[in-house]
């Protein structure tokens, strides 16, 4: 049996086993719905092979070879990926407009004996409505900012927040990404703007909207992920809570938040040669001798006074900034510190829902 499906609510999304994404690896890495696996039909290479046939020779052609492809790709999945799922099993298919890909999955899977949902309109449905909620709306978002300088352990307090109940979202997470030139992960890159943007929409759906949502305070851009337009503008008149810290006390917490970087110089060095635009040869050389010598706690703080402190105050005169709050000042940077303020955060933002 195979069932249209025609809209994207989570509870719809919720009543399927698994959601199956039948698009090229290519297109699955691009964007996705939330959770969904991939089980191409056609691969990248078959999928290019498909479409310049169906261009430059016959859509019978075509057809007729991408069958074949979509046949084979199917029987591998039944013996491998499918191979332990029940009678009862109830996926969700989707390709990219909810055409031929998904149906000729369906077809086979309902035939196994699977009742088979198929997303109407594909991939295209799911990211209308990403593009509605994130760019079109106009609907304000009630964004409070979690800020401070750099080193000031906000990701860690928004963490320790979401534990205490609070509604956040963590952009630098879904970004992979911590906000600086030193801020991408070696081993984990960052995701394409599209599903950066698809994570975003996702949590959104979850939250009640009449409540806070704490966000740390970023520009416009986390490495090369850009910020969605409704959430920016929140962003940028939001009432803020601000973390501060002793400057040895961030450069040493800096040592903990950043284990890729101080473990291979090279990728400091690197991370040292973005910043030529903005200071002196003589200032990078000492910055490299620092990571050289593997004095990570002294290049952190020289980094703070010369770079990153005096780019957060410039940040803060151009930018528009909403109430202050309140100020937190969290002396020691550690786990009990964090949950501490954690719970003070949580308690005045209940307060002010009052």
């Amino acid at each position: 049996m195979i069932e249209t499906v025609s809209n994207i609510e989570p509870e719809t999304l919720a009543r399927f086993d698994a959601i199956i994404d039948v698009r090229s690896p290519a297109e699955f890495a691009e964007d996705r719905l939330p959770g969904a696996i991939n089980l191409p039909v056609l691969d990248d290479a078959e999928r290019a092979e498909v479409g310049t046939v169906y261009k430059q020779e016959s859509r019978f052609k075509a057809r007729r070879i991408g069958a074949a492809y979509v046949a084979r790709n199917v029987a591998r999945h039944l013996e491998n990926a499918l191979a332990d799922r029940p009678k009862g099993f109830h996926p969700l298919i989707y390709c990219w407009r909810g055409g031929m890909r998904s149906n000729a999955m369906a077809t086979i899977l309902a035939q196994v004996g699977w009742r088979c949902g198929v997303l109407e309109g594909g991939y295209k449905t799911w990211r209308r409505a990403v593009t509605a909620g994130l760019r079109n709306s106009e609907e304000a978002l009630p964004v409070i900012l979690l800020d401070g300088q750099t080193g000031t352990a906000k990701s860690d307090v928004l963490r320790a927040a979401t534990r205490e109940g609070v509604q956040t979202l963590d952009l630098e997470d879904f970004a992979h990404h911590r906000g600086s030139v030193f801020g991408g992960y070696i081993n984990n890159p960052q995701p394409e703007q599209k599903y950066f943007e698809t994570r975003i929409f996702d949590r959104l759906r979850d939250f009640d909207l009449s409540k806070p949502i704490l966000v740390e305070a970023e520009s416009n851009r986390i490495g090369r992920c850009e910020i969605p337009k409704r959430l920016w503008t929140a962003m940028q008149n939001a009432p803020r809570i601000t973390l501060t810290a002793p400057l040895a006390a961030r450069a040493a917490y800096l040592l903990t938040a950043y284990p890729d970087i101080t473990g291979d110089k090279s990728a400091a060095f690197a991370a040292i040669d973005r910043l030529k635009p903005f200071h002196s040869r003589e200032t990078l050389a000492d910055w490299r001798a620092l990571a050289e010598a593997a004095d990570w706690r002294g290049l952190a703080a020289d980094l703070m006074r010369a770079h990153y402190d005096p780019a957060y105050e410039r940040s803060r005169q151009r930018g528009r900034c909403g109430a202050a709050l309140a100020e937190y000042n969290l002396g020691e940077l550690d786990s009990a510190t964090f949950e501490r303020v954690a719970k003070e955060i949580a308690s005045a933002l209940l307060s002010a829902q009052r």
